[in-house]
């Protein structure tokens, strides 16, 4: 699927994934090979999510050190860490959630070598779920990760959590945001619509919005403005809407446009943001994190079909 033409700088990556280095062991029997140690964290619990074990690899011993035991020379691009955090997610609240949580792995320092997105979707109220996530191949180089946290956690209604892959959701059309780009102030996020149902869908005019702050209430005081050229032009959120319609399998483009310009007055931040691909349609909420600045405008593109 293609996304919306963006003629804006992409922001620096944050972190470059690249392989670990691995050692292999000559086999010194049943029960030779032990399990690399797991530790317990007992750090507080960020909105909800808490690691609770890290595990880490042991620093192999040099050939010299160990005889009779054969060791693999690192290899660049290739190999796993072997480096992984257990969590657990709890949902306090009164309604199932989906939460989308970021891990970071790093050095004693706070210096990040990986960074990793978890999406754990429909976690009941009251309840709580578990899982596992790896910081898989580290850049060739990389100091040593003694630690993992919790950096972002973001969550949303589990009926109107976005949806770019699974089974097709019950209103027969995928909405989601990209992570859009970034280029002197300016963003720019697309959103992505994907009829997988099984009939046609049509489409006229633009996404309808309600933008909420870090508790999901309504954010006031910015303006939603339809159309790119509100804001900035040569994005591709410009140009008049038209009808459209979208057969299964069919997807249409549209985006957020905003500065992050900050003058005098209180900056906005907007962490999430509802929207409905048309009036009547199911809501999705997604977390662009519209970081307004004091602007107070928030431009809109119109639904094009994709690839046009």
């Amino acid at each position: 699927m293609r996304r919306p033409h963006l003629r804006l700088l992409a922001p620096a990556a944050a972190l470059l994934l690249a392989t670990a280095c691995g050692t292999e062991h000559a086999d010194d029997g049943p029960g030779s090979a032990a399990p690399p140690p797991r530790t317990t964290v007992t750090d507080p619990p960020v909105d909800g999510v808490r690691i609770t074990s890290v595990t880490l690899p042991t620093a192999a011993p040099s050939p010299s050190a160990t005889p009779g035991r054969v060791h693999a020379d690192p290899l660049p691009g290739t190999g796993d860490s072997g480096i992984s955090a257990a969590y657990r997610v709890g949902n306090d609240g009164a309604d199932a959630m989906t939460y989308t949580v970021v891990f970071a792995f790093t050095t004693d320092t706070g210096a990040v070598m990986a960074s990793r997105k978890v999406t754990v979707a429909g976690v009941a109220p009251g309840r709580s779920t578990t899982g596992t996530v790896e910081a898989g191949a580290l850049a060739p180089g990389a100091s040593p990760v003694t630690r993992v946290k919790v950096t972002e956690v973001t969550k949303v209604p589990a009926d109107e959590a976005p949806s770019q892959a699974g089974p097709c959701p019950a209103s027969g059309v995928r909405l989601w945001a990209d992570d859009g780009d970034a280029a002197m102030g300016l963003r720019v996020v697309g959103l992505h619509l994907e009829n997988c149902g099984k009939r046609d869908y049509p489409l006229d005019g633009y996404p309808r919005l309600a933008l909420l702050d870090d508790d999901r209430e309504p954010v006031d005081g910015v303006r939603v403005l339809h159309g790119g050229t509100a804001i900035a032009t040569g994005t591709g959120l410009d140009g008049p809407p038209a009808p459209l319609v979208l057969k299964p399998g069919e997807s249409a483009l549209s985006g957020l446009i905003w500065r992050n310009t900050t003058l005098s007055g209180t900056a906005v931040n907007v962490p999430y943001v509802r929207v409905l691909a048309k009036p009547g349609a199911a809501p999705v909420m997604l977390t662009p994190r519209l970081d307004l600045g004091t602007t107070g405008r928030l431009g809109v593109g119109a639904w094009k079909r994709a690839g046009r």
